[in-house]
Parts: structure tokens; C-alpha cells; sequence
């Protein structure tokens, strides 16, 4: 789905009419995108104050006849102005093209299409959501989870993504912790008016987001949080981010309708491990075992699956290199014939590791030089180091 190229005027008669579209329908009707296939939203709010002849259109109008008249967007619009709040609509320089792939989608529990436009508190254009990544999880999260979501969120800020979430206590909250930790950006998107911190709890948290992000929302300033707003909410979470990582859910975590989202829009669905035993780790190992999610401990792996080829190459994790892992196989095999606490002979050593004599006795020498193996008046032994080691 793309936009048309709209003259200012015409932008502006656009916007106008998508906040009265956004005032009078849930966000996530899916009757928006069959309407808007055909006509633009200035289209669609002339037909519906109007006496529609198609059917569907006529069941809309019945649905907000009640509100059409008091319609007042330009006033709606002044007010968020006022706020330091913007209406970002499509055609407009910062709209995040992205949210676009949610157009035509099956719903997700009843809750689908492109938003109308999204409510912007904050200095972070949305224009730079294409390097950003959503971290979400469980509210009821385990420290352990809590931990791991704001470790990922900083790797993923740090290396100058924006980490996207849902503003929720929990999970949610560690994210957007994290990315601040890491003086990065982070978006909360809500499910209420941007003018209002909910929850309450994380006032301070969506303040200091604010600072270098933004809050977002499909809901109109002043509008609160129903159930259904939360699920609608979720869609966007998972169009605006190029992946997203699911720290913790339960079997039933409204995280995982994010999760489903996300794999709908063909995007990176990344899971953090957690115990078998932790009824959060439930939602998040299903996602694994069933093919959908890739496992991820670090901010720096969610990049790599989510970057161009060769943006972010991630070394694999090992132990402290050992002396013995410098040894070719033979002398590893001499230094394993090598008796600990005593003294043993070459020859003795020679039988017990399997190769040549003539072949010990050079061996030695280097294992000595290594630092692994020592003379003692009745032979050869281990050092404390190769014990160590």
C-alpha cells in the first residue's frame, strides 16, 4: 500500500479528516482498510456524513452517526498542538513507511490494518524507526527476566538502534530502562493518549524517554486504556520495529500477540531462554520449539539477525584461551601421559601416552619450555599450572 503525493492543502484536508476517522473508530477497526482500498480518508468521512449506498458503509455510519455532527479535529489538533503533541499521517516526511505491511493482514483478535496516524510526543522522529527494535515481555516479570531485557536493551541502544516497547511495568519497563542506561532512544507506544503516563507507576520512566524519544499512540490526547486498545497496540509495536525480542510470557502474556504480529509481518521474532520450570518462559520456549523464534542473550545477536549481511558479526562465546589449546595433538597427548604429584620416566611416559619414545623425549622438551611440564629427580611431571589448566 503507498501513498499518494497530496499538495499541502490537500495534506492538510487529509490529516483533519483522519483525526475525525481516529475519534470516531477503535484503532484496529478492520473495516478501515477495506474502505480506504478505495478512497481516501477525506473520501471516506465525506461518505460517511453523507447517506452511504454501500451496506458496510452504512453499518459504519450507524455506528458514529451519534458523534459525526460534533466533530471538531481542527480543535483536536490545536489542543495537541498546545501539548507539544503532532498527528503523523501518511505522506508526511517522518511517517514510518513500515507500518504500512500491517495493510490487508488477517486480524489478530479482531484487530488489524494501518493506522490512521500515530499521536508523536517527543523529539524522535519516527523516521528513525527503521534501525530500531522492539523488546516485550511479561508484566508479572522474574528478576531474571527483568535483568536480561534491560542487558538486550542496552546492547541494542548502544550500538545506536532505537529500542521500541509498550511503557508496561515489567519486562516493558526494563527495556526502556536499559536503552536509557546506554544514553540511547527508546519509544513507548500506549495504549491511551500520549498526554497521559500510564501506568502510573512509570511516570518518571516515560518522562525520561521523552528526553531523547518519543511516546506514541494511535489514540487521540486524553483518550484512557481499555483491553482492547492494548491488543490493538501491539500490532504497531511490532510493524515499527525491524524484529522483536520477547523476554518473558506466559502462556496467555498479551506479549505473545506481539510476538504473533510480528511473525505475520515477516519480521525477526527473537526469544530469550528462561528456565523450563517458570511459567514466564512458557510463552517464550513455545515460540522456539515451534520454529518461530531464534534464540537471543544479547543486544549485539538481535542485531545481527536483524541487519544488513555483515552489519553486526557477533564472535562466539569461549573460555580463556589455555596453553593446552596451543598444543598440537601429539604434545597434548604426551602431556596427558604426564603423572601429577610424582615423577614418571620418558619411557613410562611413552607407554602410558601411546607415542614413540624418541618422540616423548622432544616432546618434553617443548611441554618444559611451555611451562607445563618440570624435571624432578625421578623424571617428569605436571606443573602446577597444567594441573590448573
Amino acid at each position: 500500500m503507498s501513498s499518494p503525493v497530496l499538495t499541502a492543502p490537500e495534506q492538510e484536508r487529509e490529516r483533519l479528516a483522519r483525526v475525525a476517522l481516529n475519534l470516531l473508530f477503535e484503532p484496529g477497526d478492520r473495516r478501515l482498510d477495506g474502505f480506504m482500498a478505495g478512497m481516501d480518508a477525506y473520501e471516506l468521512f465525506c461518505a460517511l456524513r453523507a447517506t452511504p449506498h454501500d451496506q458496510r458503509l452504512r453499518d459504519a455510519r450507524d455506528d458514529v452517526a451519534t458523534r459525526l455532527d460534533s466533530m471538531r479535529p481542527d480543535q483536536v489538533l490545536d489542543d495537541a498542538d498546545r501539548l507539544g503533541i503532532r498527528f503523523v499521517i501518511p505522506g508526511d516526511a517522518e511517517w514510518p513507511a513500515q507500518v504500512e505491511d500491517l495493510f490487508g493482514q488477517e486480524p489478530v483478535q479482531e484487530r488489524t490494518g494501518v493506522p490512521l496516524g500515530l499521536w508523536v510526543k517527543g523529539p524522535l522522529r519516527l523516521g528513525d524507526l527503521d534501525r530500531s527494535v522492539a523488546v516485550v515481555g511479561s508484566r508479572s516479570a522474574t528478576s531474571y527476566g527483568v535483568d536480561a531485557a534491560g542487558q538486550i536493551a542496552y546492547g541494542i541502544a548502544d550500538k545506536g538502534f532505537v529500542v521500541v516497547s509498550g511503557g508496561a511495568i515489567g519486562i516493558d519497563a526494563a527495556a526502556h530502562r536499559g536503552a536509557l542506561a546506554a544514553r540511547g532512544r527508546t519509544v513507548a507506544v500506549l495504549a491511551c493518549g500520549v498526554d497521559r503516563f500510564y501506568p502510573k507507576e512509570n511516570m518518571r520512566l516515560l518522562q525520561a524517554a521523552l528526553d531523547t524519544g518519543a511516546l506514541v499512540s494511535e489514540l487521540a490526547p486524553g483518550l484512557p486504556v481499555t483491553r482492547m486498545r492494548f491488543l490493538a497496540r501491539n500490532r504497531v509495536i511490532a510493524a515499527l520495529a525491524r524484529g522483536t525480542v520477547l523476554a518473558e510470557a506466559a502462556p496467555r502474556s498479551g506479549a505473545l500477540n506481539t510476538a504473533n504480529w510480528t511473525t505475520k509481518l515477516n519480521r525477526q521474532l527473537m526469544c530469550v531462554p528462561g528456565p523450563i520450570s517458570a511459567i514466564q518462559s512458557l510463552g517464550v520456549l513455545e515460540q522456539v520449539r515451534s520454529g518461530k523464534g531464534m534464540i537471543v542473550t544479547r543486544g549485539e545477536e538481535a542485531l545481527e539477525l536483524v541487519s544488513r549481511p555483515g552489519e553486526f558479526l557477533v564472535e562466539e562465546r569461549r573460555g580463556p584461551e589455555r596453553k593446552r589449546d596451543r598444543l598440537s595433538t601429539r604434545h597434548r597427548q604426551v602431556l596427558d601421559g604426564v603423572p601429577a604429584g610424582r615423577g614418571g620416566s620418558s619411557l613410562s611416559i611413552s607407554r602410558s601416552s601411546g607415542v614413540a619414545f624418541a618422540e616423548v623425549a622432544s616432546a618434553l622438551l617443548h611441554l618444559e619450555k611451555a611451562g607445563l611440564v618440570e624435571r624432578v629427580p625421578d623424571g617428569w611431571q605436571l606443573t602446577a599450572e597444567a594441573i590448573r589448566s
